[in-house]
């Protein structure tokens, strides 16, 4: 009996890569949301969060909208906005207006806690006499940029769930079989759950280790690279980085050239706000041969994470004469298909999960008969 008990946590690391691998996925999916935006925790980054940018851009716009001077709109809405971060912010950002500096220097002054597209747009929009239009399409692209965070992250709900149950029910279940005596019949219920215990806490700290690991490395700016390479090359999730990419891109240089930033910087602050290293690294090189006088069709030929799609649209856009809208409809086709990616993921996703339970299932079912076997041969001295 005793032998059962005390060696059936070991056992458990047959069934862990099968758990693991699918945490993988799960934490893959939910990593590429909003196309691999900066996890928006305090502990994970300074920046303010999508979902605090979405009211402030709001209420910002339709303040200034209504006629209220910019400086007034933004006490207005660092007095409703229960954010603390974004209220120290807005605070500090009234003050230094109020003492002679311009909106762009304000918001760069705070480039740690507001997202860098949203400080180009604002300063692009004071210089260019076009705030009203640039505050609005910030609410309009916050809006929907939370939108494919929480799609994604449904999509991921259910199968995280799955995940969890089939853990602790499996690693149970698998434990208890192995603690089974069949020679004397016994079952020792107490200290089989006391291990039993002892396993999940043992579990639990390796878990909090990775989450702690995952901090310092976000800190140090190196966690983004790991990231971004499984979210880059790592099927499916690949395919799924790469529409919601291109979609913000498009949709962001769109924004930008319209605010009349010049092209290349459009270019390089269109790439930033995708935050994936490795297809903004891509990106950006268009902006070198733009400044070297080559056109957008040509500049993003070599491109690797440029589909066909995108090429034709910005080759239409310049022979239009119409590039703003021609990248504002390349990145709704790309954020259709990106959803459509997200849908046919979580369901791959659900069905590995599934294939992992029975799997497990199979080998607690192989594990008693062949325990319960085993010791009737021994019994029998064969």
């Amino acid at each position: 009996m005793a032998r059962g008990l005390f060696t059936w946590p070991r056992r458990f690391a047959r069934i862990q890569p099968l758990a693991a691998g699918s945490v993988s996925l799960v934490a893959g999916l939910v990593l590429t949301q909003c196309i691999q935006e900066p996890i928006d925790m305090g502990m994970m980054s300074p920046e303010i969060s999508t979902k605090t940018m979405v009211p402030l851009c709001r209420q910002l716009s339709q303040a200034y909208a209504a006629g209220i001077p910019i400086v007034r709109s933004i006490d207005l809405v660092a007095d409703n906005t229960r954010n603390r971060r974004a209220q120290d912010v807005l605070r500090r950002m009234g003050d230094e207006l109020r003492a002679g500096a311009s909106l762009s220097d304000a918001a760069q002054n705070h480039r740690k806690h507001l997202p860098h597209f949203f400080v180009e747009l604002l300063g692009a929009g004071e210089t260019g006499g076009r705030l009203d239009i640039m505050l609005a399409d910030l609410s309009n692209y916050y809006e929907d940029r939370l939108d494919i965070q929480r799609q994604v992250l449904r999509s991921a709900i259910y199968p995280c769930i799955q995940l969890v149950a089939a853990w602790f029910l499996g690693t149970w279940a698998l434990g208890a079989v192995k603690g089974l005596d069949f020679s004397t019949g016994g079952f020792n219920l107490g200290a089989y759950f006391q291990h039993y215990l002892l396993f999940q806490a043992k579990a639990m700290v390796i878990f909090a280790m990775v989450i702690v690991a995952c901090i310092l490395l976000a800190r140090l700016g190196v966690f983004k690279w790991i990231r971004g390479f499984f979210a880059t090359y790592v099927w499916p999730f690949s395919i799924v980085t790469r529409w919601f990419a291109l979609a913000r891109f498009f949709r962001s240089l769109a924004l930008l050239l319209s605010s009349g930033l010049n092209v290349p910087l459009s270019i390089e602050r269109a790439a930033g706000t995708i935050g994936n290293p490795y297809i903004e690294r891509d990106l950006v090189k268009a902006a070198t041969r733009v400044h070297r006088g080559a056109s957008l069709t040509q500049a993003f030929a070599p491109c690797h994470s440029i589909d066909r799609a995108g090429r034709e649209m910005l080759l239409v856009g310049e022979e239009s004469g119409k590039i703003d809208e021609s990248l504002e409809k390349s990145a709704q086709y790309h954020l259709a298909q990106g959803a459509h990616a997200v849908k046919v993921a979580s369901k791959l996703l659900g069905i590995l999960v599934l294939l992992a339970v029975a799997v497990l299932v199979g080998y607690i079912v192989i594990s008693f008969y062949a325990s319960f076997y085993g010791g009737m041969m021994d019994d029998l001295g064969l």
